[in-house]
C-alpha cells in the first residue's frame, strides 16, 4: 500500500515529502504527462496533420478542420469525465485511470500508422477525428483519477503543493511534444519530416504506453477510497448523487462557470493560441516558434508548484481570480508586442501603410467550406481570402450595394474583380494577375511573406510568452486541489472530472478554431482575443461572489 495512514483528514499538520508521497505524486505525474505528450501531438502538428489528412478542402478550410479535428478531442472530454468518473466513484481510481492511459497510448500510435487522403481517401480524416474522439473520451478519465489519487495521499496543508505536481503535467506534456518534434525535424531535415517524419512522435507513444503502465501497476488504490470502501459509504449511483442532486449539482454548475471555463481559456491562450499566433499570424518559422514556446514553458513551469504551494498558505480562490484578471487586462497590449517583436516588418507595415477592404458586406462570405464544393468567387471573397492566406491585418468599410471590392493599401487602391460566370481560364488568369498584383502593393507596403529571423527579438518574446505562461500557472496550479476540496469524497472523482472537462474540453478546446475564425470574420489579427477576455472576466466575477474558499476543507467527509 502506498500510505496507510488517512493524509487528508485534515488532522495532524505533516512536515517533509515521505519516500511513499514521492512515489504517489511521481508515478501519477509521470503517467499523466506522457498522456497530454499524446494529446497535444496533434495540435503541435495540426498544420502538417491538414496538409496529410484535409487534401480534399482549399487551404484554409484545410486548417480549419484540421483545427476542428484537434477540437473534437476537448469536446469528448466531458463524456469521457462521466463515463470514468462513474467507474472511479464505484471501483477505485487506480483502475480507471490504468484504463484511460492504455486508450490514449494505443490510439496515439494508430494515429502514426494511419494512411493519408492521397491513399485511403475520405477514409483517412474520419479514422482521425475517430481516434481523436477516442482520446479525448481517455483524457476526460485520465485527469480526475491523477489528480483525486494525489489530494487524497496528501498530508494535511499540502494538497495544492501535491496536486500542484499533476498541474505541471500538461504543459510538461505539451513541452515533451515540442522537444521530440523539434528533434525529429532536426534530424530528418524539414522536408523529409514533412513527408513522413511527423509520425515518429506518434509511434513513439508505444515506448511511452508501457513505461507508463508499469509504473502505474506499482501503485496501491488511494487510502481515502479504500476507507470508504471498507465502511461501506462508496457510492453505488456517482451519477445521480452528482448531477441529479440540485445540493450537489449548483456546485458543479458555479465551478465551470465561476472556476474552469476561465482557467482553461487562459490556458490555451497562454500556451496553444500563442503558438498558433506565432506561427500562422506572425509566420515565424516553425522551429524558432517551438524553441520559444519551449523556453517559456521551462521557465514558467516552476510557478505550477509555486502558486499550489502558495494556495496552501493563503487559499486557491484568489490566485486563480488574480490570474483571470491580470489576464484579461493584459492579453491585448501582450500580443501587440508579440506582432512587434515577432515580426516588425508587419508591425510597422501596419502602422505605415494600413490595409482596408471596401466591400458590400452581402458579397462577403464566411469562407469555411467542409465539403470542398463551395466556390468563394465575389470580390470581396477573392480580397478577404487572398488577405487571410498571407495573414496581412485588416479592417472593413462598408460599400454600396454591388459595388465591386476595393483593397486599399496605405494610399494605393486595388480593385478585386467578380468571379462568377467566368471560364475556367480566364478566371485563373484573373486571379493570378490579382494575386501579382496585390503580392507587389504589399511587398511596396512593407509586409513581408515571412518573419525575419534577423529582426526577431527573441528576448523580448520570450519574456512576454513567459507572462503568459505564469498567468497560466497562476490559475491552473491551484485547481486541481481546489476542485477536490469542493466534493465529497464517494462523488468526488465524477462531480470534478465534469466541469473541468467542459471547461478544459470546450471553452478552452474550441479556443483556436473560434478566435481564429473571429480574425478571419473581421480582419483584426487580435480580435480572437476578445473570445478569452470575455470568459476570463465572467469566472472572475462568478467565483468572487459565489465560490467559497476550501484549503481548510477535510476532504475524507462522505
Amino acid at each position: 500500500m502506498a500510505q496507510t495512514y488517512s493524509p487528508s483528514a485534515g488532522n495532524a499538520p505533516s512536515t517533509g515529502v515521505t519516500k511513499e508521497e514521492r512515489k504517489v505524486i511521481f508515478a501519477s505525474s509521470l503517467g499523466t504527462v506522457f498522456e497530454w505528450y499524446d494529446f497535444y501531438l496533434y495540435g503541435s502538428l495540426a498544420a502538417i496533420i491538414a496538409k496529410h489528412f484535409f487534401a480534399g478542402v482549399n487551404d484554409t478550410t484545410a486548417f480549419i478542420f484540421a483545427l476542428l479535428a484537434f477540437a473534437a478531442g476537448f469536446a469528448v472530454r466531458p463524456f469521457g469525465a462521466i463515463v470514468f468518473g462513474r467507474l472511479g466513484d464505484m471501483i477505485g481510481r487506480k483502475h480507471t485511470f490504468l484504463i484511460t492511459i492504455v486508450i490514449m497510448g494505443v490510439s496515439t500510435a494508430v494515429v502514426g500508422l494511419l494512411p493519408a487522403y492521397a491513399t485511403i481517401g475520405v477514409a483517412a480524416p474520419i479514422i482521425l477525428v475517430t481516434l481523436r474522439l477516442l482520446q479525448g473520451l481517455a483524457l476526460g478519465g485520465e485527469y480526475g483519477g491523477a489528480a483525486t489519487y494525489v489530494a487524497e495521499h496528501a498530508p494535511k496543508g499540502k494538497r495544492g503543493f501535491f496536486t500542484s505536481w499533476i498541474q505541471t503535467t500538461a504543459t510538461l506534456g505539451l513541452f515533451l511534444s515540442l522537444l521530440v518534434i523539434m528533434a525529429c525535424r532536426t534530424v530528418l531535415g524539414t522536408e523529409a519530416f514533412e513527408a513522413w517524419g511527423w509520425r515518429v512522435p506518434f509511434l513513439l507513444s508505444i515506448l511511452l504506453l508501457i513505461i507508463s503502465v508499469y509504473i502505474r501497476l506499482q501503485l496501491s488504490e488511494s487510502p481515502v477510497f479504500q476507507k470508504m470502501k471498507a465502511e461501506g459509504k462508496a457510492s453505488k449511483a456517482p451519477l445521480t448523487e452528482s448531477f441529479g442532486r440540485w445540493e450537489n449539482l449548483k456546485v458543479v454548475i458555479m465551478s465551470l462557470l465561476g472556476g474552469t471555463a476561465g482557467q482553461a481559456v487562459v490556458w490555451y491562450t497562454g500556451q496553444f493560441y500563442a503558438l498558433f499566433f506565432l506561427l500562422q499570424t506572425l509566420k515565424i518559422d516553425a522551429q524558432t516558434a517551438n524553441l520559444l514556446i519551449a523556453g517559456s514553458l521551462l521557465l514558467g513551469t516552476p510557478f505550477f508548484v509555486f502558486f499550489g504551494s502558495l494556495s496552501d498558505r493563503i487559499g486557491r480562490k484568489k490566485i486563480i481570480m488574480t490570474g483571470c484578471i491580470l489576464a484579461a487586462l493584459t492579453y491585448f497590449p501582450i500580443f501587440h508586442g508579440l506582432t512587434q517583436f515577432g515580426n516588425p516588418d508587419v508591425f510597422a507595415a501596419q502602422e505605415k501603410n494600413p490595409v482596408t477592404v471596401v466591400a458590400d458586406p452581402a458579397a462577403c462570405s464566411f469562407q469555411f467550406d467542409p465539403v470542398g464544393k463551395a466556390k468563394f468567387i465575389s470580390s470581396c471573397d477573392m480580397a478577404k481570402s487572398l488577405l487571410a492566406k498571407k495573414a496581412i491585418p485588416y479592417e472593413n468599410i462598408k460599400a454600396e450595394t454591388g459595388a465591386v471590392a476595393q483593397i486599399h493599401i496605405g494610399d494605393k487602391v486595388i480593385a478585386s474583380f467578380e468571379g462568377s460566370g467566368m471560364a475556367a481560364a480566364e478566371f485563373k488568369a484573373q486571379s493570378d494577375a490579382f494575386t501579382a498584383q496585390m503580392s507587389s502593393a504589399l511587398k511596396d507596403a512593407g509586409y513581408p511573406e515571412k518573419a525575419d529571423p534577423a529582426k526577431i527579438n527573441h528576448l523580448m518574446m520570450l519574456v512576454l510568452l513567459t507572462i503568459l505562461v505564469i498567468y497560466v500557472t497562476m490559475v491552473y496550479g491551484p485547481i486541481a486541489a481546489w476542485l477536490v476540496e469542493l466534493f465529497p469524497a464517494r462523488i468526488r472523482y465524477t462531480s470534478m472530472s465534469l466541469p473541468y472537462h467542459i471547461g478544459n474540453g470546450w471553452f478552452g478546446g474550441f479556443l483556436p478554431t473560434v478566435a481564429f475564425a473571429m480574425v478571419a470574420a473581421t480582419g483584426d489579427i487580435y480580435y480572437g482575443l476578445w473570445y478569452p477576455i470575455v470568459i476570463a472576466v465572467m469566472t472572475a466575477i462568478l467565483g468572487i461572489f459565489f465560490l467559497p474558499e476550501t484549503k481548510d476543507r477535510d476532504i475524507t467527509h462522505t
